[in-house]
């Protein structure tokens, strides 16, 4: 197990925090960029690397119904996070748990391939998309956090709970023989979840559904990144 991969995922979501402490970041055009930026290269990422690398290796069959169950389950536990992966919260006093569950329970999940025995290419690849995608993340959370009023000990402990929850999975791929014997499932089911993820923040993200030109060179930026870095 490599503990750069623990120190990354760990650091993307401190990252965050940070940011909104020192730009006093609220919900704004500039989050959705960087969204935009996460989704397009989430996207990328998927189609250039993760499926073809699955694909290559795998040996179960059906294997797209596991994509496709990735993909459910990542509408399932978006109804209980109220999109938060993508940009979308709005202002309470009340944090409901559901919101902090899901998004433990979805970090948790795009852990567990890292901790199995990945080819770098792919590692690397599956490594930087959950990075870019996590930062953005919880500078939303963070933000959700303190516009609740909730005390700065209490959000910074639960955004703790969420920093740990992606190198929890990635030592319990590597340390768990039985995740490792399906291990192609787990991935397939991760990519569901890009998939999902990374369309939905294309494509919803902006009012009225319409792409505008900072919009479009960010996605391209992202897509070149992916294409690029491996």
């Amino acid at each position: 197990m490599n503990a750069l991969t623990i120190i990354l995922l760990f650091s993307s979501v401190i990252a965050g925090a940070i940011i909104v402490e020192i730009f006093n970041i609220k919900k704004s055009k500039n989050i959705q960029l960087l969204l935009t930026f996460s989704g397009a290269y989430l996207l990328a990422v998927s189609l250039l690397h993760l499926l073809p690398e699955l694909f290559k290796h795998d040996t179960t069959e059906n294997i797209g119904l596991y994509i496709l169950g990735g993909f459910l389950i990542q509408i399932l536990l978006e109804y209980f996070s109220q999109g938060i992966e993508h940009g979308h919260f709005h202002k309470s006093n009340v944090i409901p748990f559901s919101v902090l569950t899901s998004l433990c329970l979805h970090a948790l999940l795009e852990g567990v391939p890292l901790g199995g025995h990945l080819h770098n290419h792919t590692h690397n690849a599956l490594l930087t998309g959950i990075v870019l995608h996590k930062m953005p993340v919880a500078i939303v959370l963070m933000t959700f956090f303190l516009q609740s009023n909730m005390k700065k000990s209490k959000a910074y402990l639960l955004l703790f709970l969420f920093a740990l929850m992606a190198p929890l999975g990635v030592f319990a791929g590597s340390l768990f023989t039985t995740l490792a014997d399906y291990h192609n499932e787990i991935m397939a089911i991760v990519i569901g979840v890009f998939l999902h993820i990374s369309t939905t923040i294309l494509f919803e993200s902006t009012e009225g559904h319409r792409f505008s030109f900072t919009k479009i060179i960010t996605i391209i930026v992202g897509v070149l990144l992916a294409v690029l870095s491996f």
